[in-house]
């Protein structure tokens, strides 16, 4: 039970009843979701202009589990934000949901959209809907799957799919955007082709990791109509949160119990499927975002950290307009090997059992030394000279056969060259930015907005000149960003494209924008890419819910 008290939301009224139990109601006219912070269970009571009539509210705390009557979904659900499920009997209108949620009344807006979309489709309603938000990462670039923690924040903008469940076993996929052709598939005879990274393959992912996960032979079919926000290939993890919101979809489907931690682990792994090696950051975010803070993600085992950013100042993501799909090129998992095999070449140089070691945090926790320390080694121990295949086999005293199949991924074959101390020097160095920004977030000097933004800065020379991951015009967009008071701006996401994101002070805030706009999109055809996606600010939002309804 929680105890009692009040909140305000918008036009209406919320009261928590700590000694009743939980009660099902038989009718609902719409998808409700509250903003309250309970801890347990109870009734809810709306009162007011707008919020009339009972609810029942159910909160589960760690994980997605919808309640249940008889052997049937509840006929109205709303997840929000701390995994507040509440139905609601009665009407409730766009403008209850004003208020601290400002989000709310676009989301509104947006089910009622799909919703229309979907019938006029399928030529039914959906039962239910998934919302997961892509991210932008403050800083912590390519090190997530070298075992280090990273510090990203989930954004407003999200993928959502409606869903209806269907007697047959058949899997159809349809998107709002007419660039994405429609897919149809069974259910029980999900097959991914890597060499072909198309837009349907990231839901098959979600789908065929939860179906993998609890083993199951045959799943139900289901109509699905996808819609997103988040610009594509910009480096905002849209790839992952579509694979997020198709595990939250199939968990939903089947009434299986995960917590969020488990689907993000489960959402990590399966985006391997396509064929990117990531490290997890992206799933992480998408599930354990909560609005109003960043979070520093750890791994083994994964943890999710508040950071309170600083007053003050604003992030702004601004928009290359190149676009990278990190799974149609090898860039991406050149740099994993290429981390991986610094990691192995580190450990055999201290005398470690390097046969099993993957990530160059392995390397450090097995040594027992700092950050600062493994960059000493790295000096000692590999040349600033690209290693080739041949010289690696001769540092680990391998045959050029083992290298290839036993450490080599299928997409890293043809490498040729493997630059081994600059990858390293800039996980180790990143790794170390990370942590202090996280302690200057937590000490908050007077001057914490223009060290952030140095270390930033440092990242993103770090990611240009070490790990080369930028290119031409993300680095024209970081000097405008900060020739137009930007205290910090860095690539973010995988890089080679994609997004910057800039700490820019609240008071330049609307100028920093005009000129922007003016000196990167105006004055060339960037000015093409819809406006909503070239250049705005944003701040920490919330993680993965879902809606269902009768």
């Amino acid at each position: 039970m929680f105890p009692p008290g009040t909140n305000t939301l918008g036009m209406g009224r919320i009261h928590y009843d700590s000694k009743r139990e939980c009660t099902a109601l038989s009718s609902c006219e719409t998808v409700g979701a509250l903003a309250t912070k309970p801890s347990n269970r109870g009734i809810v009571k709306c009162w007011g202009t707008q919020l009339k009539g009972l609810g029942n509210l159910v909160l589960t705390s760690s994980s997605f589990q919808p309640p249940r009557q008889g052997n049937s979904l509840l006929p109205c659900l709303g997840l929000w934000n701390h995994l507040i499920l509440v139905k609601i009997r009665g009407s409730l209108e766009p403008e209850a949901f004003y208020g601290v949620k400002a989000d709310m009344p676009v989301l509104y807006d947006r089910l009622l959209k799909l919703k229309e979309m979907f019938n006029s489709k399928f030529g039914s309603v959906p039962k239910f809907y998934v919302r997961a938000p892509g991210r932008v990462n403050i800083i912590g670039e390519h090190i997530d799957y070298c075992g280090y923690s990273v510090l990203p924040m989930a954004v407003e903008q999200d993928i959502l799919i409606a869903v209806e469940p269907v007697k047959t076993n058949t899997l159809q996929l349809s998107n709002t955007n007419p660039l994405y052709p429609d897919f149809s598939t069974s259910a029980n005879d999900i097959q991914i082709d890597k060499t072909k990274p198309v837009w349907h393959n990231y839901f098959l992912c979600g789908f065929k990791g939860i179906q993998e996960h609890f083993g199951l032979s045959k799943l139900p079919g289901m109509n699905c109509l996808v819609d997103g926000t988040i610009p594509p290939s910009s480096g905002l993890s849209s790839s992952s949160a579509l694979v997020c919101c198709a595990g939250l979809v199939t968990i939903t489907i089947l009434g299986m119990n995960l917590s969020k931690v488990e689907l993000a682990e489960i959402c990590a792994r399966s985006e391997r499927y396509i064929g990117t090696e990531g490290g997890g950051m992206d799933q992480s975010i998408s599930f354990l975002a909560e609005e109003g803070t960043a979070k520093l993600i750890e791994f083994s085992p994964l943890r999710a950290t508040d950071v309170k950013l600083p007053s003050g100042a604003v992030f702004v993501i601004a928009n290359s307009c190149v676009e990278m799909n990190k799974a149609a090129t090898s860039h991406f998992n050149t740099r994993v090997m290429e981390c991986r095999l610094a990691a192995k070449l580190l450990a055999k140089y201290k005398g470690l059992q390097w046969g099993q070691v993957l990530r160059l945090e392995e390397v450090q926790a097995d040594l027992g030394v700092s950050l600062e320390e493994m960059l000493l080694i790295t000096e000692d121990a590999l040349h600033p000279e690209p290693y080739s295949p041949e010289e690696v086999c001769k540092c680990l005293g391998i045959s050029l056969q083992e290298f290839r199949t036993q450490i080599l991924s299928p997409n890293t074959q043809d490498v040729l060259l493997f630059k081994l101390y600059q990858r390293a020097k800039h996980v180790f160095s990143e790794a170390s930015r990370v942590l202090q920004f996280k302690k200057i977030c937590e000490e908050a000097p007077g001057n914490t907005v223009e060290l952030l933004g140095e270390l930033m800065n440092q990242s993103h020379v770090s990611c240009r000149d070490l790990y080369e991951c930028s290119c031409p015009e993300l680095d024209q967009l970081v000097d405008i960003c900060r020739t137009f008071g930007a205290q910090g701006s860095r690539l973010t996401g995988a890089g080679w494209g994609g997004c910057t994101v800039s700490l820019v002070p609240t008071d330049k805030l609307p100028s920093f924008l005009a000129n922007v706009h003016e000196a990167y999109y105006q004055r060339s055809d960037r000015s093409l890419a819809p406006g909503n996606q070239r250049l705005f600010a944003t701040k920490p939002g919330g993680g993965a819910l879902v809606f269902l309804e009768a």
